[in-house]
């Protein structure tokens, strides 16, 4: 065989490459062992960690081991996951200087409306709603103007800049500001001693990716990455100069308190509790009345309502509540203006922890010089009156000004524990982010459930293993023992460039190997179909195996190309699972060209050439489907009855039940919570629904669900959905604890709850999907599935230069789908496991559409073979021949995937049932449609009239071809 010294050269090169990148994964496994092992003993626990593997060619040691070993993600480790946003209008505003031109507010509040709904970038949006609003008040504004991007913030605008370049300009630099905050927030990331986090920048937007294996306390992470370190100082306004608008507002709530989203009977006055006052704000509020003040405050009549004098001022809640009242927040009154900047609005230099004269923590900071210099007018201005220092429009100290402070030097007190101000200095001396960023979308997965997957993992991947191995030795005798050592060389492949590429392992990721080895089996069933075809042929054993491998070549590489395309498509359009499952089908897509193909050729003829046999079938396999000849394409109207019958019912149920929808595609929450004992989700359903209520006191969605066993429950719910700030996260866990206490154990605590383990019940994992992150996963879900089914139709086109091939592939192809469909509309409320419509499911489809049409492919080639070689049969019993000589790759390939879903179905976790349901009925229909459907189509369109010539497979037919 030519070039089987280099195909040799290559495996091993890259077999030993693998084997350097996975040996730290392997010594970090086993040191954890041994440390396990110790049971605490601290003096052989630190000789563990100190000791060093001297392999020759390498020295291992647990640390740098450590370091490098196998990414694992969140559903396999535990962790936290958040996808941070950017505030671009805040990078809009602090580029056109906090103008107040109302051209630009109108267009900035109708961007944020369109927004809401829109897959394009902020800016872009920006620019179109900014010309249409310019154009209908006929204003003529460039956007060069000096009210808009033409000011001091942006020297390289001038007056004559084309609105073009400006455009250009403004995205550079928000660009550039979205590079800064992910600059800023890697670095808190590096101070919070994550191990392995992962940060990324979501390309074409504002967005940053940041994974945090085995980190627990979300809301201290939330917190961390939200916080844009923005550093500002305001004036502070009195008691005497609100309390005027706090008693008109509280007769107006007696009058109109229902319109303000509060009962008419509540005295505004007295939630105040201006008597318990003792600081600088204007009123002492207990914590769980600040959501009503709130809402009177915020209220559209309370807002038409302010005087004059504090027509711009800003309400703001202390950091904590004082020392003197833990259950009380104070509320403080800074003086705004029309742009709502603060009079000093600078970067911290530096941050540390210090002590005033009571030995009460303080953190001590240094502005920047345009900070210094605002600080010290401001000072000047202010001696003898309060000016309150904020974070984040939270409140941490308003002290008297006793004296102008000329050098930038200020310091925050505020009742703060140690570990509260290291967090803050943390925050500060990490650099302030150019904008607000809110959470969009979070998920965390706790420890004991990242176990839990590991374990279902590896018990499906074992099972699903031994099952190819048991059935493709059974049925291909000795070339299964080649094809089974070719598989497990892929696999070393895969994880060996997983660990090499620094990508992360899922659990999706892990059934993405699992249906790799499965195209594995196929390719072998392949080559093993042709290469028996030529033995009953007469050849001898190393010609068949020669023409085996020759004619299955082009089926193989037809297959496997279009499941690349899927996996290229579903890794750049998916995100989150889709991607991990994407990635490790592309690695081992092509992994199994490379085992199969030309490594299992090289060992095979390794051996034929030194005169040894090597069977290609056992007894009871050798006649299976060898001459079995069926008229599928005369039976073909039966086929199209009942698939028009399934597809009716489909999309009969589709419009009658509709879909299950994950929160991946309406955005909500979800809470996968675990009790102690056995609990009905209707019950806690319908205590929730009573919890979760809004304002105008209407019920929010929310569904429960057993997820697993009767134990765990999985909570959905949509309330707050627009809201997407911690103290929103905060409330729902809050009521969720509050709405599930009865039916949890009596001692837990709300802390405990939201971190479950294997000790207690409580939160085991979490999802948060805004709504914006939701429009753009569906969008992007759609338009994966029409990219698939548009790059599979060309490839077909451009592979079988017929169009009715690529019409009845892509027909098989959408009754596969409609029929996955029909059955997740059908059975998705009946069904024990979760069948949402979410981004798995979009996953799930697009593995489908790559299977069915690997099927098709195979059948298809066989058809494009005998139209040049069999052209005395006509064309039903040529299709008839090519469709049965392929029955039993047909059967092994789909039989073998079948078992090894199965296995996964079985034994791989909740998280994956609904995925692997589609993939038992997509991967079933999928054969059925390759022959029926793709088939029957393209010989329904390709045929011209009355056929002549010889009709199916017979010793009559033989004669005929000899003669020929």
């Amino acid at each position: 065989m030519q070039g089987k010294g280099l195909i040799t050269i290559v495996a091993i090169v890259l077999g030993l490459i693998c084997l350097n990148e996975l040996l730290p994964t392997w010594y970090a496994s086993r040191i954890e062992s041994q440390i396990e092992a110790a049971n605490g003993n601290e003096k052989e626990i630190q000789r563990l960690k100190e000791e060093t593997l001297n392999l020759g060619f390498t020295e291992l040691s647990y640390a740098k081991s450590k370091d490098k070993e196998m990414k694992l993600g969140l559903d396999l480790k535990g962790g936290i996951n958040v996808l941070l946003e950017i505030n671009q209008r805040d990078l809009v505003n602090d580029l056109t200087n906090y103008s107040t031109n109302p051209i630009l507010i109108e267009a900035l509040n109708k961007t944020d409306e369109v927004q809401k709904n829109s897959t394009k970038s902020y800016i872009d949006n920006f620019f179109v709603e900014f010309d249409a609003v310019n154009k209908a008040k006929g204003a003529n504004l460039k956007l060069a103007d000096p009210e808009i991007f033409g000011n001091t913030n942006l020297s390289e605008i001038k007056f004559n800049t084309t609105d073009e370049q400006v455009k250009s300009i403004i995205k550079k630099r928000i660009d550039l500001s979205v590079g800064t905050a992910f600059e800023v927030i890697r670095t808190r990331i590096d101070k919070m001693g994550a191990v392995q986090p992962n940060v990324q920048r979501v390309p074409g937007t504002a967005r940053i990716s940041v994974e945090m294996p085995g980190m627990k306390d979300i809301d201290k992470v939330k917190k961390m990455l939200q916080t844009s370190a923005k550093l500002q100082f305001w004036e502070v306004q009195q008691v005497p100069e609100v309390i005027p608008y706090f008693q008109t507002l509280t007769a107006t709530v007696t009058a109109k308190g229902d319109s303000m989203g509060v009962k008419k009977n509540v005295n505004f006055m007295n939630l105040l509790q201006l008597d318990k006052l003792k600081t600088n704000g204007v009123a002492s509020v207990k914590l769980t009345d600040t959501a009503t003040v709130n809402k009177i405050l915020n209220s559209k009549i309370a807002q038409s309502l302010r005087p004059a004098n504090i027509k711009y001022t800003q309400f703001m809640w202390g950091y904590k509540p004082e020392s003197t009242d833990e259950k009380s927040l104070v509320l403080y009154a800074t003086r705004g203006n029309i742009n709502q900047k603060a009079p000093v609005d600078g970067a911290v230099e530096t941050a540390s922890i210090g002590y005033d004269e009571l030995s009460r923590v303080i953190v001590d900071m240094q502005m920047d010089s345009k900070g210094a210099k605002d600080w010290k007018t401001l000072t000047e201005k202010n001696v003898n009156k309060p000016v309150a220092v904020t974070l984040d429009n939270r409140v941490y100290t308003a002290p008297n000004v006793s004296g102008v402070i000329p050098n930038g030097r200020s310091q925050i007190s505020g009742n703060f524990s140690q570990e509260e101000a290291k967090e803050l200095v943390d925050v500060l001396g990490a650099g302030k982010l150019p904008a607000g960023a809110k959470v969009v979308q979070a998920t965390q997965v706790g420890p004991s459930l990242g176990q839990e997957s590991i374990d279902a993992g590896v018990i499906s991947f074992a099972i699903a293993f031994l099952i190819i191995i048991a059935y493709i030795i059974f049925y291909y005798g000795g070339a299964g023992v080649y094809a089974v050592i070719a598989m497990i060389i892929n696999l070393f492949y895969i994880f060996g460039i997983m660990d090499s590429g620094d990508f992360t392992l899922t659990l999706p990721g892990i059934a993405g190997i699992v249906l790799s080895m499965a195209m594995a089996v196929d390719t072998n069933v392949i080559i093993y179909e042709r290469t028996k075809e030529e033995l009953f042929a007469g050849k001898g054993i190393l010609e068949a195996y020669k023409d085996g491998f020759k004619h299955a070549l082009n089926a193989i590489i037809d297959g496997h190309l279009t499941m690349i395309l899927t996996a290229i498509v579903l890794y750049f359009f998916g995100t989150g699972p889709i991607k991990g499952f994407a990635l490790t089908l592309l690695i081992g897509a092509v992994m199994t060209l490379f085992t199969s193909i030309l490594l299992s050729r090289v060992m095979i003829f390794h051996r034929l050439n030194k005169g040894k046999g090597l069977s290609v079938w056992t007894s009871p396999t050798k006649n299976l489907f060898r001459n079995t000849w069926i008229d599928f394409i005369g039976k073909r109207k039966y086929s199209y009855i009942i698939s028009a019958i399934l597809t009716v019912i489909s999309i009969g149920s589709i419009f009658v039940n509709g879909f299950k929808y994950g929160i991946d595609f309406t955005g909500g929450r979800n809470y996968v919570v675990r009790f102690d004992k056995a609990v009905n989700a209707d019950d806690v359903e319908h205590k929730l629904v009573k919890m979760f209520t809004t304002e105008d006191g209407k019920n929010s969605s929310v569904e429960a669900k057993t997820f697993g066993n009767d134990k765990q429950l999985k909570i959905s719910t949509d309330y707050l959905i627009d809201d997407e700030s911690l103290k929103a996260d905060q409330t729902i866990e809050q009521k969720l604890f509050e709405g599930l206490k009865s039916d949890l154990p009596s001692n837990i605590t709300l802390e405990e709850f939201k971190s479950a383990d294997t000790s207690h019940a409580g939160i085991i994992s979490s999802e948060k999907v805004g709504p914006t992150v939701a429009d753009d996963i569906q969008t992007h879900g759609i338009f994966a599935v029409v990219a698939a089914l548009a790059g599979i139709f060309i490839y077909i086109l451009v592979r079988f230069r017929k169009w009715q091939f690529s019409l009845g592939a892509v027909a098989a192809l959408f009754h596969d789908a409609i029929i996955i469909l029909g059955a997740y509309s059908l059975l998705h409320k009946i069904m024990p496991f979760n069948m949402e419509i979410n981004q798995d499911f979009i996953a799930a489809i697009l593995t489908v559409l790559g299977y069915s049409i690997n099927d098709t492919v195979i059948i298809f080639d066989r058809i494009r073979e005998y139209l040049r070689e069999k052209k005395a049969f006509t064309l039903s019993g040529l299709f008839d021949d090519a469709i049965s000589s392929t029955l039993g790759r047909t059967f092994n390939t789909t039989f073998t995937t079948l078992l090894v879903i199965l296995a996964i179905f079985i034994f791989g976790g909740d998280n994956l049932r609904g995925f692997m349901f589609a993939l038992l009925i997509g991967i079933g229909f999928g054969a059925y449609s390759s022959i029926f459907i793709a088939s029957a189509i393209a010989y329904d369109f390709l045929k011209t009239g009355k056929e002549e010539g010889v009709h199916g497979k017979s010793s009559e037919n033989k004669e005929v071809l000899a003669s020929k």
